[in-house]
């Protein structure tokens, strides 16, 4: 799908679209209740529905009206054998899946897409040699099969966090304690954070014994819970942007009490009006095309800690440094640093690229509301906020959309 946008004025109040990172951990520890949970705010999302197709593989039964799931959880430990779950497009899913699936002790075959299943799984692969558990690594697939121990892991703190949060998914069902200790240093924190306040909810209790080490207790039961997804500061940041070239938008539904690590964007988006600041965003690299589109149509700037965006969706430094480039911006990606010089900021004058990447379509879109102009691969937005463009109206954008 192509869209084009035209330069537009915005104003008007919209609400934060829910959490997805919070949809994705709530479902699973609904599904591992036991019992019936009522899980509110969940959104049509891609990925949301992939959790949710896994889910119902390995048993658990779930119905939905509208944006709220009811989910009778099942015991991962008792799943049928030579099951199959398609995680699609969703690393989210794939990476909390491993874990669950090797607590079944049977045959499991979890397939992607041929990028998805690039993306780094050795964190996995390593803990099944160590344990003698069965493994294999595909194009397209990734087969498990035995039964995960509880012991003393160590896990470096400089992958995704998503292995760790795998891990607090399946070691509290185990029959002896655990701990994960985190070999510093940890980026993404926020995102285990994320995941202990999902497991509290459903009754399954980890916590840091200090800074680095998280304490797992096993025998632990997912108790059944009526819970609410939080509003989502990952997608409200692209919303929060357009306010930054003045938009009149009023965002309602986010906590001032998150624990998301993308609420960075409220004191990132200061610095980026103020100056060309030098920005860290280890903790929250989701932020990165939004705060990149931010510098180039403002002041530049220095993004340090990017080295995990190569391996999201698209290798995202290159993809927006490929784009910006058509606003008349210079990027320079290094191993580890990203710099934005916003040299001749100007409206492109080639149609712009998605690159199979939701976040990219977005964070071109806010400058497309300055300048005008057109995407290619628009449709990747379903991945996380398939309204996107629907909210975009809302507030007076001018959007046509093409099919291709």
């Amino acid at each position: 799908m192509r869209i084009r946008i035209e330069p537009s004025h915005l104003h008007g109040m919209i609400e934060a679209p829910p959490s997805k990172s919070m949809a994705h951990r709530l479902l699973i520890c609904g599904g591992l209740a036991e019992g019936t949970s009522v899980i509110h705010g969940i959104s049509d999302s891609d990925d949301v529905k992939v959790t949710l197709s896994c889910l119902s593989a390995v048993g658990a039964a779930y119905q939905k009206n509208g944006s709220t799931a009811e989910i009778t959880g099942t015991d991962i430990r008792s799943v049928p054998s030579e099951i199959h779950l398609d995680c699609h497009e969703s690393g989210s899913t794939l990476r909390f899946f491993i874990p669950l699936c090797l607590m079944s002790g049977q045959k499991i075959t979890l397939t992607g897409t041929k990028k998805l299943l690039s993306r780094p799984l050795d964190i996995y692969e390593a803990i099944c040699k160590e344990q003698g558990l069965h493994y294999l690594h595909g194009s397209d697939s990734v087969e498990v099969c035995g039964r995960l121990s509880s012991g003393d892991y160590k896990i470096p703190g400089n992958i995704s966090s998503q292995f760790i949060s795998g891990l607090l998914f399946a070691l509290p069902l185990c029959g002896g304690d655990s701990t994960i200790s985190i070999i510093p240093p940890i980026e993404s924190r926020s995102y285990l954070e994320l995941t202990m306040e999902a497991l509290a909810a459903f009754g399954v209790k980890v916590c840091w014994t200090d800074d680095k080490t998280i304490l797992v207790r096993g025998n632990q039961h997912y108790k059944p819970a009526n819970v609410t997804v939080e509003g989502d500061y990952s997608n409200a940041a692209f919303f929060a942007a357009l306010k930054l070239f003045g938009a009149d938008i009023e965002i309602t539904g986010l906590s001032e009490q998150s624990r998301q690590g993308d609420k960075a964007y409220l004191k990132f988006y200061e610095m980026l009006e103020k100056g060309t600041p030098t920005i860290h965003i280890g903790d929250c690299p989701d932020l990165g095309p939004v705060l990149m589109a931010v510098a180039a149509a403002k002041n530049g700037a220095v993004f340090r800690e990017t080295r995990r965006l190569k391996i999201k969706e698209s290798d995202r430094g290159a993809a927006m440094a490929e784009e910006l480039a058509k606003f008349g911006v210079s990027v320079t990606v290094h191993e580890d640093s990203i710099v934005v010089y916003p040299v001749n900021f100007h409206a492109p004058k080639e149609i712009l690229h998605g690159h199979n990447d939701h976040r990219i379509v977005m964070a071109l879109s806010t400058l497309l509301t300055i300048t005008g102009g057109e995407i290619d691969g628009a449709e990747a937005v379903r991945k996380s906020l398939p309204e996107y463009f629907e909210l975009l109206k809302s507030l007076g954008a001018e959007v046509t959309e093409y099919e291709t």
